[in-house]
C-alpha cells in the first residue's frame, strides 16, 4: 500500500467514527506515521483528503452496485428489486466506514457550498435510486409490480432502505433483524392487489 493510500485509508477510519471536522491533521499523520508534510505533498488540505475519499467511495459504490444489477440473474422485477435491496445492505456491510461517512452531517454540509462534493454524493445515491427504479419498471413490464410512478416509489425505496441501515450505522438498530419484514413491506407496497374471492 502505497503512503497515499495509507492516509485516505486511515483519514477515512477516523472521518467515519469521529466525523471530520474533529479529525486533525495532527491526529491523522500520528495515525498514519506520515509526517504533516509528507499529508500535504499528496494532498492540498483536509477537504482535499475529504473528497478525495468520497470519490473513491463513488466510484466503488456505483462499479459495486451497477456489476450485482448487470450480472444478476432475476426471475422478475420484483425479484431484481429484492435482490437491489438486500445487496445494499450487503454492500453498506461491507463498506461500513464508507456509508458511515456519508450518513454524517459534514458531506452533506460541503455539498450546499463545494460543487465536487454535491456532484459526488448527487452520483452515489442517484446510482441507487436509479438502481431501483430500473428494477420498478421491469417489474410493471412483466406485470411482477403494480403502474405507480417508478421515480417516486424508488425514492422511497431508498429512504427505507438507506433509514435501516442509519440505525445500524449509529448502533440504535441491527438492521438486519428487520430484513424479512422489509422484504414483505416492499413486495406488499410494489405487488398488484389481489382480488379478494
Amino acid at each position: 500500500m502505497s503512503k497515499k493510500e495509507a492516509i485516505l485509508q486511515a483519514a477515512t477510519r477516523l472521518f467515519s467514527e469521529k466525523g471530520f471536522k474533529e479529525t486533525s491533521i495532527a491526529e491523522l499523520s500520528k495515525t498514519t506515521g506520515a509526517a504533516e508534510g509528507t499529508i500535504f505533498y499528496h494532498f492540498k488540505n483536509k477537504e482535499d483528503i475529504f473528497l478525495s475519499i468520497l470519490e473513491d467511495t463513488r466510484k466503488r459504490v456505483i462499479e459495486e452496485f451497477e456489476r450485482y444489477l448487470e450480472e444478476g440473474e432475476f426471475d422478475c422485477g420484483l425479484d431484481m428489486i429484492e435482490g437491489a435491496i438486500s445487496f445494499y445492505f450487503y454492500l453498506a456491510g461491507m463498506m461500513e466506514e464508507q456509508f458511515l461517512l456519508l450518513h454524517r452531517r459534514h458531506p452533506h454540509e460541503l455539498a450546499e457550498v463545494n460543487p465536487v462534493c454535491r456532484e459526488h454524493l448527487e452520483a452515489i445515491y442517484n446510482c441507487f435510486v436509479n438502481g431501483f427504479e430500473q428494477a420498478i419498471l421491469l417489474g410493471q413490464k412483466d406485470g411482477s409490480i403494480r403502474k405507480m410512478s417508478s421515480k417516486r416509489t424508488a425514492l422511497i425505496i431508498f429512504s427505507m432502505v438507506d433509514g435501516l441501515v442509519r440505525f445500524k450505522t449509529y448502533n440504535l438498530y441491527n438492521a438486519g433483524a428487520l430484513h424479512n419484514e422489509f422484504m414483505e413491506l416492499c413486495r406488499k407496497m410494489l405487488q398488484k392487489k389481489q382480488i379478494q374471492e
